[in-house]
């Protein structure tokens, strides 16, 4: 496997867009859509929380046939908490972009992500529609990942080549995260576009498998949002020999997958709202993996122990507490708790129950001060 440098385009046969069609008041981009130039197999996971938002429910509708084209996602608006008009809008946004792709309806997604529990201002995604479909291309991936922000600082984007069978084949991703960030992912969305030819069945296993060990080990501050997803459209492009059952091939597809989303929750972990310092976090000497995630998230939710990190003090107490908070029966004697220096801007936290023989690894930062202000104002 090869890290290149590209986005969403660059897999064969994808173009993106992005552009500002005023539903921030910033000015700032604000609409992306991608676009395969053929229909590609498709798989998404969504947030679990209760309460989701319109395009949840839309983009799970037209995934029933296990496929899509093109995906239109907004930021600025959650379209959350928007009763009937707010499904009404989604799915006129998905109907808007197929008539102008000349294209199904069932075969556009739509996403959203922002201020929950304001009406979609459909009619600005409607004028700007029209542009953002004649600016496709394959050079404008960046567009598409700057459109997709909210309190981001930076863009998140990936691309990376695996060879399968003597074909390259390729996968690139973007991503949108920075707050509400928690396990069952968060407020974050990324899409990711890959040319190899899979089936359906094996694309949503490698996809649920990639995100259990990348976005569903991240946190920032422990909140469920209610509009995110994960997507991968698989067009077949690439030409391989089609993935249909498991084997070397399917392996070296997952294996690339499972990098995608891992650098991408990194990078979101790394932009966190008023984030200073990562924090890798591992927990070994598990019964089993369920287990040791439960401890490991207990201290990466724990806010005695991230504003710990925040003031480079190494609180071995506060892992302790957050570890027995959990109900593991886990001994004084048995804990054993290692650190790296919290003064640095990587911090290493290792905890041994001495229970079995699992492990889990999860992905934090600290609190900040910062982190305060940001979601004091967010409105």
């Amino acid at each position: 496997m090869k890290i290149q440098k590209g986005g969403v385009t660059s897999p064969k046969g994808f173009l993106a867009n992005g552009l500002w069609a005023g539903i921030k008041r910033s000015g700032r981009p604000d609409l992306a859509l991608l676009y395969s130039e053929v229909p590609a197999v498709c798989a998404a996971v969504f947030t679990k929380n209760s309460i989701q938002a319109a395009p949840i429910f839309v983009s799970k509708e037209n995934l029933k046939n296990n496929r899509a084209q093109a995906i239109l996602i907004n930021s600025g608006n959650a379209n959350c908490f928007t009763g009937n008009f707010g499904l009404l809008y989604a799915r006129w946004s998905a109907e808007l972009i197929a008539r102008l792709l000349n294209i199904t309806p069932d075969d556009v997604l739509v996403a959203s992500t922002g201020i929950i529990g304001r009406p979609l201002p459909y009619i600005k995604i409607q004028n700007a529609a029209p542009e953002l479909v004649q600016g496709l291309n394959t050079k404008t991936s960046l567009k598409a990942a700057q459109a997709i922000l909210t309190t981001d600082l930076k863009t998140k984007e990936i691309s990376v080549t695996t060879n399968i069978a003597g074909k390259t084949v390729t996968l690139g991703a973007m991503a949108k995260g920075s707050g509400m960030i928690a396990p069952n992912m968060a407020t974050m969305l990324a899409f990711i576009n890959t040319d190899a030819a899979i089936s359906a069945p094996l694309l949503k296993i490698a996809l649920r498998r990639a995100v259990e060990y990348s976005f569903n080990r991240i946190t920032v501050d422990g909140c469920m949002s209610t509009n995110d997803m994960v997507s991968v459209m698989a067009n077949g492009r690439a030409g391989n020999h089609y993935i249909h059952k498991p084997g070397k091939d399917f392996k070296k597809f997952s294996e690339a997958l499972e990098h995608v989303c891992l650098d991408l929750a990194k990078k979101i972990v790394l932009d966190a709202e008023g984030g200073t310092k990562f924090i890798e976090i591992t927990v070994a000497g598990a019964k089993n993996e369920a287990q040791a995630k439960k401890a490991a998230m207990a201290i990466a939710n724990s806010n005695l122990v991230k504003t710990a990190a925040f003031g480079s003090d190494p609180n071995w107490g506060r892992v302790a507490a957050a570890v027995g908070s959990v109900g593991l029966n886990v001994t004084e004697k048995q804990l054993k708790i290692k650190f790296s220096s919290f003064a640095k801007k990587n911090i290493y936290i290792t905890v041994d129950l001495n229970l079995g023989q699992h492990s889990a690894k999860v992905y934090t930062c600290d609190l900040s001060f910062d982190y305060v202000k940001i979601n004091g104002q967010y409105n």
